[in-house]
């Protein structure tokens, strides 16, 4: 039996954000071609935590794969696009802009033709009516191009990942692919806490409360949310994840530069003044960005990255499941690939 490490696979990456998904996809076995991203300082993150990848910043609406042409036949067009809004459709010549971005994958998956498309989104376009007018739309682009896919919904938490985020998914396949692939099934049968992913950052300076803190944050983090990139400042997310932060002693509403020094009194009683707010570098471990990830910009361009990321462990886990999917013929002496151009 063989010992030999599989092929590394081809994959083109848009929106590419902070690179919480790219990041994944790499660790499952997946080399981007080029990533992109329409945001400067999101390919100054990419960029200052690899070197080498091919970062191209630019608006998705005027890609033209034809100027890139590594991008043809890659194995996998993946992509993080902006969530969703329920009251977008496809059909109205005034749709949103997320829509808009949906509707360009599209477009580029018929230049791009890859072997496999993965899109990750809001759980509510898989599970709620209100957006069935969009599914139908993919549906329909997809059975056109030759497309097989699926939609499912993850929680991050099953996947090592120290919140409760739910994420809604799409995969398609040309060929076969689709009948060998497997949604990844939980691995994590003890859901990561708050306290114990920040325990270790909490004491860094000295805190003398970061266990006694840690012991009582036993639960994961509510969803981390980016908000919107045109306005307000950075916090942890809605009204009723501040509230789920409060009952952790941590201060929702803002997000901190620093950790807790040895004078810091904590005292949840006292409302804000006695409770901590997190730091862009914890939110990112809450997302399951490795300690060494750089995020770059100032704090609030920065949580905006983080909050917006996809968990690099929930990329890995799709990544490896669409991987085994696509080596399957190649694994017993066929493959699928499509020619070069």
């Amino acid at each position: 039996m063989s010992t030999r490490e599989p092929e590394r696979l081809r994959s083109l990456d848009i929106c590419s954000g902070a690179g919480g998904l790219a990041l994944g996809l790499e660790q499952s076995g997946f080399d981007p071609v080029l990533l992109l991203d329409n945001r400067d300082v999101a390919c100054r993150t990419l960029r200052a935590n690899r070197p080498s990848w091919n970062v191209h910043e630019g608006n998705l609406l005027d890609f033209d794969p034809a100027e890139h042409t590594q991008t043809y036949d890659v194995d996998l067009l993946s992509a993080g696009l902006p969530r969703v809004k329920a009251t977008a459709t496809v059909h109205r010549r005034d749709s949103d802009a997320e829509i808009e971005l949906l509707r360009a994958t599209m477009y580029l998956l018929h230049g791009v033709q890859p072997r496999a498309l993965l899109i990750e989104n809001v759980p509510d376009l898989v599970t709620r009516d209100t957006y069935r007018s969009i599914r139908e739309y993919v549906a329909e682009e997809l059975s056109h191009l030759g497309y097989r896919h699926r939609w499912f919904v993850l929680n991050a938490a099953d996947h090592g990942v120290p919140q409760t985020r739910r994420q809604g998914i799409l995969v398609a396949f040309k060929g076969d692919a689709m009948d060998r692939f497997v949604e990844p099934i939980p691995t994590t049968p003890h859901h990561g806490t708050v306290g114990e992913a920040l325990v270790e950052s909490m004491a860094a300076r000295g805190w003398a409360d970061a266990k006694r803190w840690a012991a009582q944050a036993d639960q994961p983090a509510p969803t981390l949310v980016g908000g919107s990139w045109e306005r307000g400042g950075a916090d942890l997310g809605p009204t009723g994840s501040k509230r789920a932060w409060a009952r952790m002693g941590v201060d929702g509403a803002t997000v901190a530069d620093e950790v807790p020094d040895e004078d810091f009194r904590w005292d949840p009683e006292l409302g804000r003044p006695g409770m901590m707010p997190l730091t862009v570098a914890q939110a990112a471990l809450l997302q399951g960005f490795p300690p060494t990830w750089r995020i770059e910009g100032r704090k609030t361009a920065m949580y905006r990255q983080v909050g917006h990321a996809s968990p690099p462990p929930v990329g890995r886990a799709l990544g490896t499941a669409v991987a085994t999917a696509l080596r399957g013929r190649q694994d017993s002496g066929n493959d699928d690939r499509p020619g070069a151009r």
